[in-house]
Formats: C-alpha cells, sequence, structure tokens
C-alpha cells in the first residue's frame, strides 16, 4: 500500500521549490537527505488539509490564463491546489528523481462537474513507480479532489526524467495534428513570472533570461500548464459541464515570443494545438472529450 503523508506547510512558493531545487546543486546533492540516487521508487502520496477556494486567487489566475470572471473556477484551476503536493513527493527523500529536469510530458484533465468558488476541496497526489520510456522513465502523478465524499475534479501529470530509455516502450498518448486556424497570441517576457505569481510554480526556467540560460534554454520558456490553460480559455464556451482535456507538451514556447491557436472539432469533443506560426512546429496538441 502506498505511503501517504500530510503536507503541513506553504503548498507552493519559493520555500518548496527551493527544496525540490537542492538535488540539482552540485555539492549539495551529495549531502544525506539531499541526494537523488535514481534507484527504484515504490511509490508515495500526499495530502492537504481541506482548501477553500477563494475569490481574488481565481480571478487572478483567470486574468492571467484568459479565462472570463465567473462563479465558478476554470477547469484547469484545481492544478493550483495540487501543484504544492507535486513538489512535496519531487521534493521527499523517498522520491529518487530531482525535480529540476524532470520534463511535464502530458496532462489530463477530468473535471466531473464545474467546481464553485467558495467550495473547500480536499486534495491528494500518488506517484507510482517509474515506468520505461525510450527516452529514459516516466512517473504519473494522478490527483483527486473532493468535495466532502464527492469526487469532483481528477488529474493525471506525466513526466519524464531522461536517461537511459527503452526503445520498445511507448511514446505516450497519441493526439491529431490540428493546423492553426488564425488565432495568434503575442506572450510577453514576463508572462513566466505573472503565472509563477498565481501558481507558486518558480521553477527558474519560465522566470529570467540568465535563470533559463543557466539552466540550458536560450531563455525563459512559458509554463506548459499556462499553454494548456490558455487554450482551453480559448474553448472554454464550448466545454460541458463535465469534460476530460488532454494534452502532449512537445516543444517550448520561448518568451517573449507568438503562438498560433488551431482547433477543430473531434468526435465528442475539439481536437486543438498550440504551434510557432513562423517555423511551424507544435508547442502542444490536445483534446477535449465529452463525459456526458
Amino acid at each position: 500500500m502506498t505511503e501517504t503523508k500530510t503536507l503541513t506547510g506553504p503548498a507552493g512558493g519559493l520555500g518548496v521549490l527551493a527544496r525540490a531545487a537542492l538535488p540539482a546543486v552540485p555539492v549539495l546533492n551529495q549531502l544525506p537527505g539531499v541526494r537523488k540516487s535514481g534507484g527504484s521508487f515504490a511509490g508515495l502520496a500526499f495530502e492537504r488539509p481541506p482548501v477553500r477556494i477563494e475569490r481574488d486567487e481565481v480571478d487572478a489566475y483567470a486574468a492571467v490564463c484568459g479565462f472570463p470572471r465567473k462563479d465558478t473556477v476554470p477547469v484547469t484551476y484545481p492544478h493550483m491546489l495540487a501543484f504544492g503536493l507535486h513538489m512535496a513527493i519531487m521534493s521527499d527523500p523517498a522520491f529518487p528523481y530531482p525535480a529540476i529536469g524532470t520534463v511535464h510530458l502530458e496532462n489530463q484533465v477530468t473535471s466531473h462537474r464545474p467546481v464553485r468558488v467558495g467550495e473547500t476541496l480536499a486534495l491528494r497526489t500518488e506517484a507510482g513507480p517509474a515506468r520505461p520510456h525510450p527516452k529514459g522513465r516516466v512517473l504519473d502523478f494522478v490527483t483527486t479532489a473532493r468535495a466532502g465524499d464527492e469526487v469532483v475534479w481528477e488529474s493525471v501529470s506525466t513526466y519524464l526524467r531522461r536517461g537511459r530509455g527503452d526503445e520498445d516502450a511507448p511514446f505516450g498518448s497519441t493526439f491529431e495534428e490540428v493546423p492553426a486556424t488564425g488565432t495568434r497570441w503575442r506572450l510577453p517576457g514576463d508572462l513566466g513570472r505573472r503565472y509563477a505569481a498565481v501558481s507558486g510554480d518558480h521553477n527558474p526556467i519560465h522566470l529570467y533570461p540568465w535563470t533559463a540560460k543557466a539552466l540550458g534554454f536560450p531563455r525563459q520558456i512559458a509554463h506548459g500548464m499556462w499553454t494548456k490553460a490558455r487554450c482551453v480559455a480559448q474553448l472554454e464556451n464550448r466545454l460541458p459541464d463535465a469534460v476530460r482535456i488532454e494534452v502532449s507538451f512537445r516543444k517550448p514556447v520561448l518568451l517573449p515570443g507568438t503562438v498560433a491557436f488551431g482547433s477543430r472539432p473531434a468526435p465528442q469533443g475539439y481536437a486543438f494545438s498550440l504551434t510557432d506560426p513562423r517555423r511551424g512546429s507544435v508547442h502542444l496538441l490536445g483534446r477535449t472529450t465529452a463525459l456526458d
């Protein structure tokens, strides 16, 4: 049975990220309790005490991601409440890989009904053992959000740790290619910092050119979950109350920059994409599926 721990401190922010980043710092990463061996992992879960969804926090998130102001939260919003649980697992001594350098490959969100501003949710995230991937190992972080005894929202975030892979292992989910349909967004250089302020995800690859260059990027990149949220916001008024939204993150979005959105009807929902309008390279592919 997977061990479950309770997140007792802040659910996000710089302190959590600092603890998660220590295994990537030379010398410090050899200290007991910090060193990540890359060895076996039986699984681990974290839960947090019930949290009330506050209007000002939802409005701030909606403004950054392009959602309208409503009395229900954007379908991607509960991920903000689960982010600290993801970091708690990655920074735990039992987790075998550093958080820095662990790549978010795919994300699936399932909303069983709209979640209202002012509701109280209890969240739990569980990460199971790693499995083979052609480029290394992948792990699924599964989150469940409950209002009382009712499961109202679920998600699966799939993370890749690069290394020796298995060429016979699956790459992941298959998504339909969708061409851009005329909608473009110009993204400012401070977008990563603005999203970090509402999400708690202060990963340095998203913040400044110099922090991103230190980790191998030419300049800062947009958060993958921001790109998903912005695409969902574009489709928001066409989605049912009960819906599953899946995406595959492909090529990072450099900031500042311009991206092109595309969508078209698909069985039970929509297929959508985010691409580079100049080069045609794909940043994200996704689909929605009605559950009603």
